[in-house]
């Protein structure tokens, strides 16, 4: 009984802390009518219309590896490409002023490419918006504290919600491998894992502070559920 209230409990608060982090991303967003935006991992297509919205632009783009969200997608008049993001994202060098990815990096193996590849499509000047999961969030330290595996990492299998028994998809099963987390990032950690490729990080806003409101993540990103970072190219990643 304790148990399930408390998985009904994080259920209202992740959703509420995952509202605070997208109005954390809108945040970030310049005005720019003739700006191109892309966005990493645009599932169906909802998100990066809103993006684009607030930014003024019609310069949308998505890259998307699900099939079906891919044609969804494209029907809101995305210009999806269909691409594994651990591989060479299908751009140009140069083509956009804006590249935005929320809650994809942790989903990847090969970061390093896919930070590099960040990089190589910006504009100099350009500026990416990129939101994970925080490793140094008060309930994954709590989590370890306790022994258990940290929340953003109980889903690293298709048995979901592996070493912690407030996990929120404990006992489900979803085969699909491209919803599993391959790792998380610190706030400290991320900060400095962005910088390496060429960019400098400008702002850092968080979301989710279990159990208090998710807007306490604002003043503390260092230990909220959610961070997002905005990052301006200033050099060529090598």
């Amino acid at each position: 009984m304790a148990v399930g209230y408390c998985r009904a409990f994080l259920d209202r608060v992740l959703v509420r802390a995952m509202v605070g982090n997208k109005a954390n991303i809108l945040s970030f967003l310049e005005a720019g009518f003739g700006s191109r935006f892309v966005d990493l991992g645009c599932a169906r297509g909802d998100w990066t219309v809103e993006c684009a919205r607030k930014i003024g632009t019609k310069g949308v783009y998505g890259v998307e590896i699900v099939e079906g969200w891919i044609q969804e997608a494209g029907e809101k008049g995305i210009d999806v490409r269909a691409a594994d993001l651990n591989e060479k994202i299908p751009f140009d060098d140069g083509f956009f002023d804006c590249v935005h990815s929320n809650q994809v990096i942790e989903h990847l193996v090969d970061t390093d490419r896919f930070l590099a590849e960040h990089n190589r499509v910006l504009k100099p000047g350009g500026y990416m918006i990129l939101s994970t999961e925080n490793a140094s969030s008060w309930h994954n330290i709590g989590a370890l504290v306790m022994g258990w595996q940290m929340f953003s990492l109980t889903n690293i299998s298709s048995k979901a919600g592996i070493g912690n028994p407030f996990a929120l998809w404990r006992g489900r099963e979803d085969v699909r491998k491209s919803m599993q987390h391959m790792r998380i990032l610190s706030y400290r950690g991320l900060i400095e894992y962005v910088e390496c490729f060429g960019f400098k990080v400008e702002r850092v806003m968080g979301s989710g502070y279990y159990p208090l409101p998710w807007w306490m993540g604002r003043a503390d990103p260092r230990h909220s559920h959610y961070i997002v970072v905005k990052a301006r190219k200033v050099r060529e990643k090598n």
